[in-house]
């Protein structure tokens, strides 16, 4: 297969992921989810591992500087070292929501697997407690996160870069609708 042939396939492939009308309906869930957040005073926190914590990362900023919705990103080298040193790397991220998260509070995941076990425990832990889930997930359907959450966006593909470009694009829209 030529370059170019492959290159139209992997644009639709990733137009098909981003424009699946069923997940997409749910960004003016999350969209919802965090304006009551901001109206309330609470804030929006956002993990992930790897590119997805530099997704997390960049939409926690944007969330707060472009759309006025106070968000925190849990992507400190020292918290998750710390963390993961004194707790396992597996309650990492809920032993950050332990410290950091409030009543009302939304809890944003991204992972590309829905498999990690960190994302996995913070997920569990912060519906025990009651906190607002959205989760990010791609590649299998039936990923353990995507069936956690109270809002769950599932990328179909098997493809890091279009899943996690998903997410990002996905995060951006709904930033884009509040700041509109």
């Amino acid at each position: 297969m030529k370059d170019s042939d492959l290159l139209k396939k992997y644009i639709k492939e990733y137009l098909n992921v981003v424009d699946n009308r069923e997940e997409t309906e749910k960004l003016l869930l999350v969209k919802s989810a965090f304006l009551k957040a901001r109206q309330k005073r609470k804030k929006v926190i956002f993990a992930g591992n790897g590119a997805s914590a530099a997704i997390a990362s960049h939409a926690s900023l944007d969330f707060t500087k472009q759309s006025g919705i106070r968000s925190v990103c849990f992507n400190e080298a020292a918290m998750i070292t710390a963390f993961g040193n004194d707790h396992g790397y597996e309650n990492w991220i809920a032993k950050a929501l332990e410290f950091y998260a409030d009543k009302g509070d939304v809890v944003v995941l991204v992972s590309s697997s829905g498999r990690s076990p960190n994302i996995i425990k913070a997920a569990k832990d912060a519906v025990e407690k009651g906190y607002t889930l959205v989760t990010f997930s791609g590649f299998d359907k039936n990923n353990p996160l995507r069936s956690i959450g109270k809002i769950n966006l599932w990328a179909d593909s098997r493809s890091y870069n279009i899943v996690e470009s998903a997410h990002m694009f996905w995060l951006m829209c709904v930033s884009d609708l509040i700041k509109s």
